[in-house]
């Protein structure tokens, strides 16, 4: 029986962490190359799908090992392989997929901010402008082929946590709900095909707008969407009793998101409300490194934060709101305020 983490030597044990970075680049190149669409018909020998990802078949086969190794796919009798539940969630077609998600941490762009992380922790500045040169924002306006990534990547993290906080929030109460930032539309789309009196204002940056809209349609409430494009920066749409900024304040640091806010609050009816959906950093003791781990990536990336309840309250404190509440909703919480 194979040891169990804590009967390992200490030193083993610090190399399967420092050695963990490796393991998630396998998982990136599994995704880019496609491996488990190649496999979602059955299993296929290392040479047919080598000739099917264009790959390399000799290291192919290497990488296929390592995955098979952490369990991704399972290694049969004469390098043929297959396809695990786990190795599902890298197909395309999956509706539990991180395929972009596991190409997009894979990127230079992310994997060299991640090497400036001790930097940003002296300066308590962002890693990728020092690495990059610019801003993550500016860099994927610049390299449109790393901007896709992204977008889709942020998609499937949006289509994880959006059928939680729907059930978890009740947006019943809203006769219209602005999206500020909202993508393409998802999240919105799913709050309006669960409330049908509800109408929805989607508003993001023009060009993002301008190919914006398609889940809207396809959940068939797109005759009670409008769609705006402006920046948050400068003000944000009048009309709505809600304002919902999904894993948008994450993103900034306290003056911007405070800035952001503002505009929410400016905007607001009296008895609106703004929501944050957020990934909250919970109080010790925390079950898992996940939030820790995406506020770090905060910090090197784009210089914002997960936040805490407290430091929650703390900000919308100063953006004019007070804390109403915070409802658990899966990985992310609706965090509720009104005006102060």
């Amino acid at each position: 029986m194979p040891s169990q983490p804590s009967q390992l030597p200490v030193q083993v044990r610090m190399l399967q962490l420092i050695t963990a970075g490796w393991l998630g680049q396998a998982v990136s190149a599994a995704a880019e190359l496609g491996l488990a669409d190649a496999l979602a018909s059955g299993p296929r020998s290392v040479r047919d799908l080598a000739e099917a990802t264009e790959a390399h078949a000799p290291s192919l086969y290497r990488l296929l090992r390592a995955c098979a190794d952490i369990g991704l796919f399972d290694e049969h009798d004469d390098q043929v392989f297959a396809l695990t539940e786990l190795g599902e969630t890298l197909r395309d077609d999956s509706p539990v997929s991180l395929r972009n998600f596991a190409v997009w941490t894979g990127l230079p762009a992310e994997r060299y901010a991640w090497a400036g992380l001790a930097g940003a922790v002296r300066t308590g500045q962002p890693a990728f402008p020092e690495v990059l040169g610019k801003s993550v924002w500016d860099y994927m306006q610049d390299h449109p082929d790393v901007l896709t990534v992204f977008d889709k990547a942020m998609t499937e993290l949006s289509r994880q946590i959006i059928g939680p906080v729907v059930a978890a929030y009740g947006f019943g109460g809203f006769g219209t709900v602005v999206d500020v930032g909202g993508g393409r539309g998802a999240l919105l789309a799913a709050v309006l095909a669960a409330n049908p009196e509800a109408r929805g204002i989607l508003y993001d940056r023009p060009e993002v707008i301008a190919r914006a809209g398609g889940p809207l349609r396809e959940a068939g409430v797109d005759d009670r969407a409008q769609l705006i494009g402006g920046d948050f920066f400068d003000g944000v749409p009048r009309g709505g009793d809600a304002y919902v900024l999904s894993n948008i304040i994450h993103d900034w640091d306290d003056e911007l998101s405070r800035r952001i806010l503002a505009h929410c609050r400016d905007a607001l009816p009296g008895d609106g409300r703004v929501l944050l959906v957020e990934a909250v950093v919970p109080d010790r003791p925390r079950p898992t490194p996940t939030v820790s781990l995406m506020d770090l990536d905060m910090l090197a990336v784009a210089g914002g934060r997960q936040r805490t309840a407290a430091e929650f309250e703390a900000l919308l404190r100063t953006a004019g709101l007070r804390l109403e509440r915070i409802v658990p909703g899966g990985h992310c919480s609706v965090v509720e305020a009104s005006r102060a």
